[in-house]
């Protein structure tokens, strides 16, 4: 089992426990019923899951985020929500989100947040689904179309029981959680009105298992972007160095990539990427799309760098000074060149609350109901950002409740279909739990 890291183990403790278990940690009549119809109708949530991960549906192919988000549609139509499709505006550049409410009126106000895309582009050959066993292999099988499948199965299993009448339900898929469209306003506009809405906001990518300790997510680092731009002398090669030429865009580049790696790494919490770079005597590159070319020769003193990067924080306070950090870094020039530094907010952090914690506690109640074990809090050093920190300044948070998987962003991506049902009932038995205690309050 791995630690809980410092920094996170301090931020914990300035948390005050005022909650006990305060759920059972049996199942009741009604919960019964919920589980065994998640077991009877597994197979349908993974056929689900294999016609949503046989639709391409990386960030930019608008037409595959839209295809899967039909889907999702029709089930949340059928459940008697009312939804609607959200476009993006043109200069936003991405295919928009599906919303859909279902408002009773009473009881607790609940936001389950999915994301329609996958990082596996168009053009990409990692495209179908497959299945050998209880393992299935494809683009999004577990981030995070099994989640989005989670969620859908998760309201069938209470609408059968008759408890979703009991709770109004929010859901958000996102079109673009993979790359998420500029500006933040308009991409996250209704989002954030949902989180604003919202009593309790429940995110659904992967969860995390590890020697049979099942975690939850409290926490996550934040998300953003920079790009490093560097221009140098063009001359003959003959020539670099000296007092005429300088050293040229490329070492200049070298030189601020070494000097971020030696002075601003080292802070817990705090990690930076330079995700990829393109220099020579001319440079093209398209950020929105992470893709360039470059002209050079091995004889000519290169002119222009390009590098594109992002940085992981747990606060605020830790992006700012790591920025600052940065350009200090590039404010100090090799002779003959010049460099900038342009930074990009994506997602905010979610940070540790007491609310969460409840929420936590109230998970590791239901857990252990299915005969799982306690649910600590998970280090939010092994997690990525996610569209539930854009909500979490603003209602209790809880992330990870989806399946198990692993390969996340990579052609080896892959799902072990035995813990689907698990992550159904589990959110399925909270929403109910969370309904139950709103009728007493």
């Amino acid at each position: 089992m791995k630690p809980v890291a410092t920094l996170f183990a301090a931020l914990l403790a300035t948390i005050p426990i005022a909650y006990a278990s305060a759920s059972p940690t049996e199942l009741d009549s009604t919960e019964v019923r919920i589980s065994a119809w998640v077991d009877a109708n597994t197979p349908g949530a993974i056929s689900m899951l294999e016609e949503t991960v046989n639709i391409g549906s990386g960030t930019m192919n608008h037409d595959g985020v839209r295809a899967v988000g039909k889907i999702m549609r029709r089930e949340l139509d059928a459940l008697g929500f009312d939804s609607a499709w959200i476009d993006m505006p043109p200069e936003v550049n991405r295919a928009g989100h599906l919303f859909a409410y279902r408002d009773v009126g009473r009881g607790a106000k609940i936001l389950m947040i999915g994301h329609l895309d996958t990082v596996f582009e168009s053009d990409d050959a990692f495209q179908s689904f497959e299945r050998d066993g209880d393992i299935a292999r494809g683009p999004g099988v577990e981030d995070m179309k099994s989640g989005n499948v989670i969620i859908i199965f998760a309201l069938k299993a209470l609408a059968e029981v008759g408890a979703l009448d009991d709770v109004s339900v929010a859901v958000a898929y996102t079109g673009d959680e993979e790359k998420t469209g500029a500006p933040l306003s308009i991409s996250r506009k209704e989002l954030i009105e949902a989180g604003q809405w919202a009593d309790f906001a429940l995110g659904f990518e992967s969860a995390v298992t590890d020697e049979d300790t099942d975690w939850a997510t409290i926490a996550r680092r934040s998300s953003s972007s920079w790009i490093l731009t560097v221009e140098g002398q063009q001359a003959h090669s003959s020539g670099i160095f000296n007092e005429e030429v300088g050293a040229g865009a490329i070492f200049e580049a070298a030189r601020i990539l070494n000097a971020f790696y030696d002075e601003v790494r080292g802070e817990e919490y705090l990690t930076f990427n330079a995700g990829t770079i393109q220099g020579g005597t001319s440079v093209e590159y398209d950020p929105q799309q992470n893709r360039g070319s470059t002209f050079g020769k091995t004889n000519v003193v290169p002119r222009s760098v390009v590098v594109h990067g992002g940085m992981r924080t747990i606060s605020a306070d830790q992006l700012a000074r790591a920025r600052a950090a940065m350009q200090s870094v590039v404010e100090r020039h090799l002779p003959h060149t010049q460099a900038t530094i342009e930074f990009e907010d994506r997602y905010p952090p979610m940070s540790p609350t007491e609310g969460n914690q409840r929420l936590q506690l109230l998970l590791s109640d239901v857990n252990e109901a299915l005969g799982r074990g306690e649910m600590p809090a998970l280090d939010p050093s092994r997690r990525g950002a996610a569209d539930i920190s854009f909500v979490a300044p603003y209602t209790d948070a809880l992330a990870g409740l989806g399946a198990l998987g692993e390969g996340g962003h990579t052609p080896n991506e892959s799902l072990d279909l035995a813990s689907m049902p698990v992550a159904i009932k589990r959110a399925a038995l909270l929403i109910y739990r969370l309904s139950q205690e709103s009728q007493r309050d």
